[in-house]
């Protein structure tokens, strides 16, 4: 038994290119999103995205005003959140170095370069 080709014919697409379009449409959209997104990265969006890390001082000053007003601290306490922010950031780098170190030992002298460069690359702390 054949088809008949008039009842066949809503089966297919309307339009030959239809399916072409549709997918080049969305991989226009894609690509201009992709390249909006590039754009403001280039233009410097991104850093205030990111705050300063905590172990600089411009990052601890950050959160001590943070802290400061929305715990509304007295002077006094200021004074002593301020000793347990150094506190921190010193038992901070503290760990950092003593895994820096204890990495170091186990690795040969080219993974050693590549491991301090990767270090410089995230700009970590030393």
């Amino acid at each position: 038994m054949r088809l008949n080709p008039v009842v066949v014919a809503p089966l297919r697409s309307g339009r030959p290119g239809t399916r072409r379009a549709g997918i080049s449409t969305l991989l226009l959209v894609f690509l201009s999103g992709a390249a909006a997104g590039a754009l403001a990265f280039n233009l410097g969006m991104h850093k205030p995205l990111h705050k300063d890390p905590f172990w600089t001082a411009s990052g601890k000053a950050i959160y001590l005003e943070k802290v400061k007003k929305e715990l509304d601290l007295t002077p006094v306490q200021v004074d002593q959140m301020q000793s347990i922010l150094d506190d921190f950031v010193q038992y901070y780098r503290t760990v950092v170095s003593d895994g820096k170190t204890r990495i170091m030992q186990i690795l040969n002298q080219d993974q050693k370069r590549k491991f301090e460069q990767m270090l410089q690359e995230r700009g970590s702390v030393r």
